[in-house]
């Protein structure tokens, strides 16, 4: 595999296609990939011909992403989670034909599965319907057409955390115990030998490291009810990185979709320990990466796009002096 573009103590960044690099990694080698896929040709990320966001629509996305999603298969290892964030997509008169939505959301389900991966479980996560009608326009959110025919209403568009797991047995068990309990105590110590045999928080003294690891495999009942709700309600959905701006090229007029660092706490939590291994395969400006190596977890980031590697870098190198915290915001 190449040198990664962007490195720091436990992460690296490779400003180049995933697809290629993913087959160039170890086979079984990441504990959890967490990232939001290019909605079809929605938005424009980029221009290169390799961009899944250029490779248009329903069945011609389909077919590019197929590769994608056996590459990702591969480098997962058993008993391990994929989370992948998406949406259903607009259908336009103009375009499409009609007024609707596109099931992309089952489209990205299919593709998994077919991949080899087994579909494990969704989060629906609510969004403010207001939000996106004067975000949207979008016809069927308006009040005004309620008062001229209601039939073409329709509810606001969630986003989706889609779950996926690798068959097989998961050798690294994410272990937790209740709060202030002996089994969290054992599962923090155990976490504390495993980083101390990989060389990893070295600067950390013992003490200070096996009280924070201790407060990471504490999980209590309420905590979990949250997470296990079909329904995400207490996702903010400003609480982005907020320097995408800067990511932006001279003759930029793009989109990028930071994703909501709610949802990838939530999603570390449940599905990794300290010491993992943790992989956006879609970067961006390193959301997923900024939180993983606050939480002491590896990284491991592909971006295309010059701009937003770069931004990611200064992400994470800032990450990178704030990893006490772990899952304070939680």
């Amino acid at each position: 595999m190449k040198q990664p573009e962007y490195q720091g103590n436990e992460w690296i960044i490779h400003a180049s296609d995933c697809v290629e690099g993913m087959w160039s990694m170890p086979e079984n080698s990441v504990d959890c990939a967490i990232f939001s896929p290019p909605f079809g040709d929605l938005f424009v990320y980029s221009d290169s011909e390799r961009d899944l966001g250029n490779a248009g629509e329903g069945e011609a996305f389909a077919e590019q992403y197929a590769y994608f999603a056996e590459a990702l298969t591969r480098v997962l290892r058993p008993g391990r989670i994929a989370c992948v964030h998406c949406t259903d997509l607009p259908m336009r008169k103009s375009k499409h034909g009609a007024v609707g939505l596109q099931d992309f959301s089952g489209d990205l389900v299919r593709a998994h599965t077919a991949a080899g991966l087994i579909y494990h479980g969704r989060a629906t996560i609510w969004k403010d319907p207001v939000v996106e009608m004067q975000r949207t326009k979008a016809i069927g959110l308006l009040y005004k057409q309620i008062r001229k025919d209601s039939a073409f209403n329709r509810v606001g568009m969630p986003d989706y955390m889609l779950f996926f797991r690798k068959d097989g047995p998961n050798d690294r068990p994410v272990s937790h115990g209740a709060p202030e309990s002996e089994e969290a105590r054992k599962v923090a110590r155990e976490w504390f030998d495993d980083l101390r045999r990989q060389g990893l928080c070295a600067e950390t003294p013992d003490d200070e490291l096996l009280e924070q690891l201790t407060a990471d495999a504490e999980f209590d009942v309420y905590h979990w009810q949250r997470i296990a709700s079909p329904v995400w309600m207490d996702i903010h959905q400003g609480n982005v990185l907020r320097n995408y701006r800067d990511a932006k090229g001279p003759d930029d007029e793009k989109h990028v979709c930071p994703l909501q660092l709610d949802v990838i706490r939530k999603c570390l939590r449940l599905y990794t320990r300290p010491g993992d291994v943790v992989m956006d395969p879609f970067n961006g400006i390193g959301s997923t990466g900024y939180e993983a190596v606050k939480a002491r977890r590896k990284y491991v980031g592909f971006e295309l796009k010059p701009e937003y590697a770069a931004q990611a870098n200064r992400n994470l190198q800032q990450a990178e002096g704030s990893s006490l915290d772990l899952f304070a915001a939680e």
